[in-house]
């Protein structure tokens, strides 16, 4: 017999505010911020920004186009870090991105993530050896 498990409606509400904290953070980073209803800023370490234009234009495609999200690398489902490398002079390079949910004046964290109105993210993007 298979057992039923029913999610309180507490349970159920955490679970669609974290989809919908991942929906907006894969909407600001897949479209590089340029989407008005996300808005935030793109941030770069000092790493990252003395790599050659190419890899650079390598790094932002990889960001975009992430979607490797696991258990290990997304333990609360908000799509808020990757881990991924790119080549440059067949070298390869390895990174990381994060996004931090801030309230508007950039000063603490969003008391209210889910709502776009009231958060602004930074992704940030460095070099594994600069975490």
């Amino acid at each position: 017999m298979t057992e039923v498990t029913t999610l309180s409606a507490e349970d159920q509400a955490e679970i669609d505010r974290t989809a919908k904290i991942a929906e907006q953070n894969d909407l600001f980073r897949i479209t590089w911020g340029a989407d008005p209803s996300v808005q935030g800023q793109i941030v770069v370490t000092q790493g990252v920004s003395a790599l050659s234009v190419i890899a650079q234009m390598r790094i932002m495609g990889a960001v975009k186009g992430f979607a490797t999200f696991t258990e290990d690398n997304d333990p609360y489902g908000d799509h808020t870090f990757g881990a991924f490398e790119v080549t440059d002079e067949g070298k390869a390079i390895l990174l990381f991105w994060k996004i931090d949910l801030y309230d508007t004046d950039y000063t603490f964290g969003s008391d209210t993530p889910e709502d776009t109105d009231a958060t602004r993210r930074v992704l940030t993007i460095m070099q594994r050896s600069e975490y």
